[in-house]
């Protein structure tokens, strides 16, 4: 068992922490009241809990240089709490789950009136030893920046770690995270991971499943998934779904005709002739110059597709990049960047460079890019960094299947440009209790829209899908394609449907 305090904790702490806590021991004689104090306004949000725990970087010799692991709780709201709290592993591969309290706690709002919410910023993200490696250029220029100014910067990054990125891998981590798990005095925990945290949250269910009540996966990212080989394939998949779903809708066909074939011929034409451009810089309000090539507009409409909102307005700002005008296009990508900053990139190369580059076979990503949008445009630069960056060792059976009896909730966007549905339907095949899911005209997270957020928090309540309710996946609509800078017109709004 554990205790839990909700508002007002700060307050009555003092007063009520030695008498609660002998109420409330676990099994292992720690509780989270125990081990983690109140938040103060630089480590995280005030009305929740904070602190941090040791680990060794090289667990396998434990001893040599630590890591100081960054913990948050949202504790649960309830006076009789329920013991197994919702761990939250964050996407990436890079971002800090701790960094993302906010925002969790927002997107698991009901579970937190029976559970605590509990987030860890993992190995080498967020406030637990970061690898970041960022550049101070915020041009628009830089968005498109050479191979070889990244790589140079990478490995100036390299050299001023006091750090070794071969043990920032996936299994280490989930170590590190069960270790959390114990030191907080948790028995059990239901996972939730997004996007890349789906491949922790299976590595988690291998390494230490009798420590999993419930797992929800939304967005999946397997071990042997082979980032970015299939990128481009399924941003593609993604961009003609959009393609077709104008052509389907009579105001967005009328206004943006044959939008396929003007796309690539846009494509085809900033390859072999780049324009240079004007444009103001959306946050600074600057006027610069940039060159705009076919490598440069993939990235943008790829980050784009993420949302089915943000996708919404591509039709229209490609049809302006017809005419050189990116104006808009520019606008979209640095208001849809807000995480971008927050994933520590040599991290995620420590990832990506043991875990899935390894797999990849020289030409194999020409092969599978070819005739798609974006080709070899996107995240390639990562497998040149993959040459010099130190790689980690991998347990022999990291690749199989992750094979379990834990009840398991498995959620897609039909419209994800990175994790479509076909990823979950082969990790649903190998989990036994597995329910697998798609959400209708949904990108990346399905824990975005208010359905998924209902699904998830029934699933977890009940510890099983038996009698799960779903029917609210059919209500989720496409929104409107914007028509006008405004957005949609009238009739196009009036169809909109309910996320």
């Amino acid at each position: 068992m554990h205790c839990s305090w909700g508002a007002g904790i700060r307050a009555v702490l003092a007063a009520v922490l030695l008498p609660a806590l002998a109420a409330c021991q676990s099994s292992s004689g720690q509780t989270v009241n125990s081990v983690l104090s109140p938040c103060t306004s630089e480590q995280g949000p005030t009305d929740a809990l904070c602190g941090r725990l040791k680990v060794f970087e090289n667990r396998h010799a434990r001893s040599g240089r630590t890591i100081s692991l960054k913990i948050v709780v949202w504790p649960a709201l309830s006076n009789d709490p329920k013991p197994d709290p919702l761990l939250f592993l964050a996407g990436g591969p890079g971002q800090g789950a701790a960094k993302l309290a906010r925002q969790a706690r927002e997107l698991f709002a009901s579970l937190q009136n029976q559970r605590d919410i509990v987030l860890v910023d993992q190995r080498g993200t967020g406030d637990s030893g970061p690898l970041e490696c960022t550049s101070e250029d915020d041009s628009l220029a830089s968005l498109n920046e050479p191979d070889e100014t990244g790589l140079a910067r990478l490995r100036r990054c390299l050299a001023g770690y006091d750090a070794d990125p071969r043990f920032y891998t996936t299994p280490i981590a989930m170590d590190d995270l069960d270790e959390v798990r114990a030191h907080l005095g948790y028995e059990r925990v239901n996972l939730y991971g997004g996007s890349y945290g789906t491949r922790a949250g299976l590595v988690y269910l291998r390494q230490h499943g009798d420590r999993v009540r419930t797992i929800v996966l939304d967005g999946v990212a397997p071990p042997d998934m082979r980032l970015p080989l299939n990128v481009p394939r399924d941003a593609q998949r993604a961009v003609d779904r959009l393609m077709a779903d104008c052509a389907a809708d009579e105001a967005c066909a009328a206004k943006y005709p044959n939008l396929g074939e003007r796309v690539r011929r846009l494509f085809a034409r900033l390859d072999a002739s780049p324009p240079t451009v004007r444009v103001v810089h959306p946050r600074r309000g600057v006027p610069e110059t940039v060159t705009v090539d076919a490598s440069l507009l993939a990235n943008l409409v790829f980050g784009a597709l993420y949302s089915p909102f943000t996708s919404s307005m591509v039709p229209e700002l490609l049809v302006r990049a017809e005419q050189d005008d990116f104006q808009g296009m520019f606008a979209l990508a640095l208001a849809t960047d807000a995480n971008a900053g927050s994933v520590s990139v040599g991290m995620q190369l420590s990832v990506v460079c043991a875990e899935d580059a390894p797999r990849i076979p020289p030409g194999e990503m020409e092969r599978v890019s070819a005739g798609t949008l974006f080709g070899h445009r996107l995240l390639t630069s990562q497998l040149k960094a993959c040459e010099f960056w130190p790689r980690g060792e991998l347990p022999a059976d990291f690749y199989e299947p992750v094979r379990s009896d834990v009840p398991a909730l498995i959620l897609s966007g039909d419209v994800d440009p990175i994790t479509p549905p076909a990823w979950g339907e082969l990790v649903a095949g190998e989990l036994r209790q597995a329910t697998n899911l798609t959400a209708p005209f949904t990108g990346h997270g399905v824990v975005n829209t208010g359905c998924g957020q209902r699904i998830i928090s029934d699933f977890i309540q009940h510890g099983d899908a038996e009698g799960l309710d779903t029917s609210c996946l059919a209500s989720i609509k496409r929104p409107p394609f914007f028509l006008t800078p405004a957005g949609a017109s009238a009739a196009a709004t009036s169809g909109g449907g309910s996320r």
